[in-house]
């Protein structure tokens, strides 16, 4: 489809003749999400509502949680199976002690890229030590730059300013240019995107625009509050001109669009109005260690147990190339009641 000339066509993927296995709808494993924490300072509530996560909501214990030279077995193992991009997440990954430790151990494995999402509210005291372990890229939550609608959204009465000095910092110590998540939803910050787009051209950012998912059980998720991304880029074009741009690399999720002017350039991630469930490479590693092939999925697959039970690099390898090769995922695409709200599992679990 082409609307005000730009090209809003869903971003193709191919075999790249790349090593590792093929899930059933041809889809190869080349980026894995991992979540080092599930705990958060934040309560998003279309993440980690403060109703449900209360004080007395019980997180993982420290046992329970995958040691960073377990979840470094699991990067390494992955790699050799085509993985290539590894994004830590959380909860909120600067939380976990020592972080910049995981980072040094997995930028050593050979062939992978690496990169961070954090709501930034640790940023400032963590951005240079994160860049000279060895991190790539670094990704920030931001849902408007009003600071009454943010401290809203994130739940807790955080200030704007300390997220906006978290970002100053990671760009100061060498991360950009930075990308800047902004979920969307509809009558809460949707007057907030020409702003936040605004911010993105004038400090060289890409403001990524996320519709409002209806991930795990908890969110209140409704699609009236949806903003569809064919809106958000409607609004901003109408201001700031864009043109489409090609996708980054295959399987890419967000899609691009450039400012003419050359004021630097947006993401759309639509995965609610467009899915893009069929160039989906995505696999999922939970703080306590189970592989999820889908952020829609209702059961893992238990790593951990296999990696406290041998050394044997052969075994965890066999059952990562076996659940992938048996995955067919493709929720947002089918929408339906093969996949229960109930029994989905939350977003701050499984990492976004």
């Amino acid at each position: 489809m082409v609307k005000q000339g730009i090209t809003t066509a869903a971003p193709a993927i191919a075999p790249d003749g790349g090593a590792g296995p093929l899930d059933r709808l041809g889809r190869p494993m080349r980026d894995l999400r991992v979540s080092v924490t599930d705990r958060c300072n934040f309560r998003c509530p279309y993440c980690m509502p403060g109703e449900v996560f209360g004080r007395d909501f019980v997180f993982l214990r420290s046992d329970e949680v995958l040691r960073f030279e377990e979840i470094t077995r699991v990067v390494r193992v992955a790699a050799g199976l085509g993985v290539t991009k590894i994004r830590l997440t959380g909860g909120e990954p600067l939380l976990r002690r020592q972080i910049e430790k995981l980072v040094m151990m997995i930028a050593a494995v050979d062939g992978i890229e690496t990169a961070l999402t954090t709501n930034g509210s640790l940023l400032v005291g963590k951005a240079r030590a994160l860049k000279e372990a060895g991190l790539g890229r670094v990704t920030v939550s931001l849902d408007s730059l009003d600071n009454t609608v943010f401290q809203a959204m994130n739940g807790v009465g955080f200030p704007v300013e300390r997220v906006l000095e978290g970002i100053a910092a990671a760009a100061e110590a060498g991360f950009g240019p930075i990308k800047v998540n902004v979920v969307v939803k509809r009558n809460i910050n949707d007057r907030s995107v020409l702003d936040m787009a605004r911010f993105g051209r004038e400090n060289g950012h890409t403001v990524r625009f996320i519709e409002f998912m209806d991930v795990g059980a908890t969110n209140g998720w409704r699609l009236d509050d949806v903003v569809p991304a064919a809106e958000i880029l409607e609004a901003i074009d109408a201001v700031f001109p864009l043109e489409a741009v090609p996708a980054d690399y295959p399987g890419e999720v967000a899609r691009r669009y450039r400012y003419r002017d050359g004021g630097g350039e947006i993401g759309l991630i639509a995965s609610v109005s467009q899915p893009f469930c069929r160039t989906c490479t995505r696999a999922r590693l939970t703080a306590d260690g189970n592989l999820f092939t889908c952020l829609f999925a209702t059961a893992g697959h238990d790593l951990r147990a296999v990696l406290r039970a041998t050394e044997d690099d052969a075994e965890l390898s066999a059952l990562l190339a076996r659940v992938w090769r048996a995955r067919g995922d493709r929720y947002s695409e089918e929408r339906s009641s093969l996949t229960s709200a109930g029994k989905r599992i939350e977003m701050s679990y499984v990492g976004g």
